[in-house]
């Protein structure tokens, strides 16, 4: 409890009324802002919260800024977006964040319990610079380095290094302190179309959908998808630039980034190195769709084994609907291709959903299938490539905390695998072999009337 008392502090302490003029925001699909709005009073109704924060376009281009997600990725138009929102001079800031306490039940030969918290606390700020450009700052932290070195249990994830001398195997290893430090320069060369240079050390480069725990569609679900290194393990690179162009409704992007995945050392900042690359296009044809198609080469990528290089390649889908005052619904589907240099080429899918209710109900789900050939380090399995599905699905039941901005969930959720036989001694029987329950804070946005 003491860790989450921790982040729920910091959470907390946002709420507290400053100097700044902040107003609330939460849960406004398609809401569009000002690039310099006067916030309004508390006594306005939503209504008028959307007319007057209509307009304001994303640090990187001339779309609605909810366009964007995690580093320089996309999300359809449509997507709710939760924090705070406050205004000083010509600087626009956003705030959110989230802690959430978990008690994890992974059951079989191989499951373990554990009690952790999971946090995250992300800070946006933009202005305008002369008559056509937008400085961006970003700076997102994380106490998950207090769970452990060695993460928390996750059968089938795999990944990274607690110590520096063995895998993390059935485990998802905690994320670092430090997630994200960049800064971005965008230009406006009119017509919908603009120019953008974005550097982070960290930062995540231009690679995979948006990350998992800033999908809408995934952001409800407290575990991490076990095709995290499939999909989105590049999301905490210490060192990455950034080039891209978008043009109403696409753009293309590339990076230069340090391919090497963070060490077990959670606390520091390592150092920068850009050895690794990659190409991203999206399309938005649509408010409530967003299609994503990338690849890169990454150098040097595990610790423990840096003779080898990937090629990855992914592609996914992601689609958002407003449910009316307070209600979501929003479906991600990915696809990805890991071709290990010397090694195998692995594949890897992935679908998630999350349908929120009268602002209350929270239902989700998630299906994975991946090929692991990291799961056994001795034996005759040894670099066996080995196919394993899973679904999961899970509910959550969130309410305001009073007037104020933060608001407090209680779910949960359970797992069913299905694997070959001839893991089966190792793993136990297939079927539902996973729980977890949670209570977790966010920062939603102060809802007038509530």
């Amino acid at each position: 409890m003491a860790m989450i008392a921790k982040a729920a502090l910091i959470l907390l302490a946002l709420a507290v009324p400053s100097q700044l003029s902040a107003q609330a925001m939460a849960d406004m699909p398609g809401m569009q802002m000002p690039a310099q709005p006067t916030p309004p009073s508390a006594a306005q109704d939503m209504g008028t919260m959307d007319h007057d924060m209509a307009g304001m376009s994303g640090m990187l281009g001339t779309y609605a800024m909810t366009r964007e997600a995690s580093g320089t990725s996309w999300q359809p138009d449509s997507s709710p977006m939760d924090g705070l929102h406050l205004s000083a001079g010509p600087w626009m800031v956003m705030v959110h964040g989230f802690a959430t306490l978990v008690q994890d039940d992974q059951g079989g030969p191989r499951g373990a319990n554990k009690t952790f918290s999971q946090s995250m606390l992300m800070g946006m700020a933009s202005r305008p610079v002369g008559d056509h450009g937008t400085l961006g700052l970003r700076a997102m932290v994380s106490l998950d380095p207090l769970m452990g070195k060695s993460g928390y249990p996750l059968l089938f994830a795999t990944g990274e290094t607690a110590n520096g001398r063995d895998e993390l195997v059935d485990r998802q290893h905690p994320h670092d302190f430090l997630m994200e430090l960049s800064a971005s320069y965008s230009h406006d060369l009119g017509q919908g179309r603009s120019l953008y240079l974005y550097g982070g050390l960290p930062g995540e480069p231009a690679l995979g959908p948006p990350t998992f725990m800033h999908r809408i569609s995934g952001m409800d679900d407290p575990e991490a998808p076990i095709g995290h290194h499939w999909f989105d393990s590049t999301h905490i690179t210490f060192g990455v630039v950034t080039a891209g162009f978008s043009n109403g409704p696409w753009k293309i992007e590339a990076s230069a980034f340090k391919g090497r995945e963070p060490d077990q050392h959670r606390w520091d900042m390592e150092s920068p190195k850009l050895d690794s690359w990659s190409v991203r296009g999206f399309w938005n044809p649509t408010a409530n769709l967003s299609f994503q198609l990338s690849t890169g080469h990454i150098h040097s990528p595990e610790q423990l084994d840096p003779s080898k290089d990937e090629q990855r390649t992914t592609a996914s889908v992601s689609y958002n609907l407003p449910l009316g005052k307070g209600g979501n619904w929003a479906t991600t589907i990915a696809w990805a291709r890991t071709d290990e240099q010397p090694g195998p080429v692995l594949t890897g899918w992935l679908g998630e959903t999350s349908l929120r209710l009268k602002d209350r109900h929270i239902l989700f789900a998630r299906a994975e299938h991946v090929q692991e050939a990291e799961l056994f380090d001795s034996g005759p399995l040894v670099g066996t490539i080995i196919p394993v599905s899973k679904l999961s699905a899970g509910y959550a039941y969130e309410l305001p905390m009073g007037n104020g901005p933060v608001r407090l969930a209680l779910g949960g959720l359970a797992s069913a695998y299905a694997f070959p036989d001839r893991i089966k001694p190792t793993y136990g029987h297939e079927g539902v072999k996973s729980f977890m329950l949670f209570a977790r804070l966010r920062l939603a946005g102060a809802k007038p009337g509530m």
